[in-house]
Order: C-alpha cells, then structure tokens, then sequence
C-alpha cells in the first residue's frame, strides 16, 4: 500500500469537490422521452449533465470525447493494460413526498440532499476527484485509465450499447464502477424485465376505465390511481377505503365526478427495483382494494393478477418462480409499471425480475404464461445474464484491502439483485460508494449523500485506483 495520506489530499480539495457535484445536482438529468430527437437520444436533461461534466474534465486538463450524446469519455497515463471506470449522470425520476426541491441541492445537518447525490451523481464525483488526486500529484503509472460517463444507465443502457459501438475504442481490460456498495460487489443476478398482456374486454357491472401506477420498471410504485364506473355505492366505497388505509398504514384518496365516474388513490413508498421488499407497491394494494368489485373478463383478470399473485411476492413464489443459488441468492420480482386503459384494448403489467444462475428469461416466461388471463407475455429487449468476478481476482483483492485500510471494517464479496455498469466487463466490478451502516435512499423521495462519506470514498478511489495502475 502507498504511503500517500489520500484523505489529507481529499480534505483540501473538498470545496472544490463538493462546487462540481452541486454543478451535476442542480441539473435534472431524468429521461424525457417527449423531448428526445438525434441531438438529445433521452431527452436534454441527460445531454446537460453530460456537458457539464466534460467541462469540468475540460477544465483539469483532461482530453474530453463526447460520444453523440449518449456518452462521455477521457483518459489519464499511459500503458498496454487499460482500466475502465463507469459512472452515470441520468437519475430516476424524482417522484413526489420531497421535503426540499430534488434539483436544488441543500446540506442539512451533513446530508447532501438531490436526485443523484447517492444514484450516481455523488458517487461519480467523488470517484473522479480520486483520480484528480492521482494526476495533480503527477503520480507515477503504468496502465491507463478510460473514465466514462453514461447517460441512460437507469432505463436501458442504450448509452453504453451505443458507446461500445461508436467509441472506436476496444472494452477495457478490467475495472469498477462507482454505483453500488462498499466494500464490494463481485457478483449481480441476471435482470430482465417481462411484460403481461391483458385486453381490454371489461363490460361487468362495475367498468375498470383505468389503472395505473408506477415511474419504471426498476421501482416501486409509489401510488396508483383507477378510474371505475357503474354499480358502485360512492359513500360505502370511502368507509371502505378508509377502513382498508388504516389497516394497511396507507394513504389514498377517493373522488366521484358529476358523470358518476370514481377515481381512486393509493400511495405506497417508492424503492429500488431489486429490493421490493422495501417499499410498499401501491398498485397491488388498490387491486387489493378493488377485489371485490364486480369487474368481469380482463378488467377481473388484471385485478385479480395484480392482487392475488402480485402483491408481496417479492421472490416469484406465489407465481411458481422462485429460485435459488447458493452464491447469488434468489429470484426477486417487482410489478413495476401498471397500465390499464380500457379503449387500448392491449394493457399490461411489467414485471421486473432479478436472477441467480440456474434460470433464465425463457423459464420465467414460460412460467408467467400459465398464468390464468394473462394472454401473452413479451420481454424487454435488455437481458442481462448473471455476472460473478471471483473473490481471488487481483481486482477483488486490491480493492478490498483499500477498504479495509481506510475503514478498519473486514471486506467481503457481495452479489446484489441490482445491476451496475460494472458488469459491462467481464473483470468489471462495482465498488461503492454506500457504506455499509449507511441508510440506502435510492430510487427514493429526499435521496441523499452523508458528506463526509462522501469524502471517504474520494480518498477509496483515490488509492485503490492508483494500487490498481501504479
């Protein structure tokens, strides 16, 4: 290990650091795909973030590459072996129940709040200031380092397809990326999302208009909200909602317009997709709530799915799916994305699963196409098969040891349901930068970033990328 004190060197540097990630946070960089065109593939909030990070490359010095948008790159020292370190600058959508403005990005009692200041923002700065240490001290190295940022890693990755096949450049020899956990992530489970389809065949005595809930396919539901008609009894209907919230620690609203149309509302809690389990899906639980309403043929199909067979089967066995392996675990299933609109005619329910070895995209759609009402089932065009570095890789073993110098902690290998650009090479790990008593709010309302954790993990980087090239 180097005798460099890479956390003195963090420590002069920390207003700087902390002046470019407010740069990046005050940007909304969420997917907009009503506004993407040729110069702006996931809309201009990506392409802004992205700007805004190669200038600040720019600006220390570094040889920036902008890849059409998708992507940007630049590289530092020199050698034959070349490491890769991905980031990413788009973010989920901020959703609602913030306590401050999610783009305007505030330290309060020493949490950095903002969309992106764990999911990836923060992250990605520290890392990169790690490597700003290493060039301002004109450090001696013998690889090179390729630093990339993507702008679509939270929808489907089509940046870094794009990326490796525009680049002109050949996939790194190993690296990280700075988006997941300490003290390591060695392994992800496969992730492929599979979609339900239901028609729109609905004339019971109560009339499903429609259903809807959830952001993406890899969160959960924060709230649902279903528009219905017909034999109803509007105040039996809200004593019942009431009665239903307060058992199930919910919220939701219920309203009737001057057509006698109802609309109903459940809030759940917003969580990554690959740990369901904690959140609390709302559209489960308002199918759970509309069960005994007299819907018939798809409208019954698609509630009954969503509250019989959905609702808290977090490991797919309640749909005969579950799996699982002694290394990577079990499968986890989220029910994403719910769309029920009566005149569409083709409804669907999205169902984000994340698997060990030892089962596949074809199981789990063959399974899922037994189940009663469902008419077909279709998959997302983005299969990721399981990814597994081993724990005795010099990649692995270096950058436990970092971790443990700077912590005091023991390090450990760790497989996660999510899925990070690490996996994008097949000696590719994700390194960082939650710690391990640290509270995860991802995917969630008032994410945020312990500063000084964050510091920590710039002085991680630092050193454990240059034991990695020296």
């Amino acid at each position: 290990m180097s005798t460099i004190d890479f956390k003195a060197e963090v420590d002069k540097r920390r207003e700087d650091m902390m002046a470019d990630l407010f740069t990046l946070l005050s940007i909304n960089s969420e997917r907009d795909d009503s506004q993407a065109d040729e110069k702006h593939p996931f809309g201009p909030g990506p392409v802004k973030a992205l700007e805004a990070f190669l200038e600040i490359a720019k600006r220390d010095g570094y040889k920036t590459r902008n890849i059409d948008n998708y992507a940007g790159e630049f590289e530092f020292g020199d050698g034959d072996e070349v490491m890769g370190i991905f980031g990413h600058l788009d973010v989920v959508p901020a959703g609602s129940g913030w306590d401050t403005d999610p783009y305007t990005p505030v330290i309060k009692d020493g949490r950095l709040y903002a969309r992106g200041a764990s999911d990836d923002k923060g992250p990605t700065m520290a890392c990169y200031y790690g490597l700003k240490i290493i060039k301002e001290l004109g450090l001696p190295v013998s690889k090179k380092v390729r630093f990339v940022v993507g702008t679509d890693e939270e929808s489907g990755w089509a940046d870094m397809d794009y990326y490796f096949e525009h680049a002109g450049v050949a996939k790194p020899d190993f690296g990280f990326s700075p988006d997941a956990e300490f003290p390591i992530i060695n392994g992800e489970k496969g992730n492929i999302t599979e979609y339900l389809h239901f028609s729109g065949d609905n004339n019971g005595a109560v009339v499903l208009h429609k259903f809807e809930g959830g952001l993406r396919e890899n969160m959960v539901p924060e709230s649902a909200t279903a528009l219905i008609s017909g034999d109803i009894d509007f105040e039996d209907l809200s004593e019942k909602l009431r009665a239903f919230n307060a058992e199930n620690n919910l919220t939701g609203e219920i309203a009737q317009d001057s057509d006698a149309n109802v609309s109903i509302t459940i809030n759940g809690k917003s969580a990554h997709g690959s740990m369901p389990y904690k959140g609390v899906n709302g559209a489960t639980f308002l199918a759970k709530f509309l069960q005994d309403l007299a819907f018939e043929a798809a409208a019954r199909d698609f509630i009954d799915v969503t509250a019989n067979i959905l609702h808290e089967d977090f490991e797919a066995e309640k749909l005969g799916l579950a799996h699982t392996d002694d290394k990577m675990g079990s499968v986890s299933m989220n029910a994403g994305v719910f769309s029920f609109l009566k005149e569409e005619g083709d409804n669907t329910i999205a169902l984000n699963f994340r698997y060990p070895k030892g089962t596949d995209a074809q199981v789990l759609k063959a399974g899922l196409e037994k189940i009663a009402g469902v008419e077909k089932v279709t998959l997302s065009d983005h299969d990721q098969a399981p990814h597994y570095v081993s724990a005795d890789d010099p990649l692995v073993e270096t950058l436990l040891s970092v971790y443990e110098k700077h912590t005091g902690l023991k390090g450990h290998e760790q497989v996660i349901g999510g899925g990070t650009f690490g996996r994008l090479l097949e000696r590719g790990v994700a390194f960082g930068a939650l710690f391990p008593d640290s509270i995860d709010t991802m995917h969630q309302a008032n994410e945020f970033s312990d500063v000084e954790e964050l510091f920590t993990a710039a002085a991680i980087y630092a050193e454990g990328i240059y034991e990695l090239i020296k």
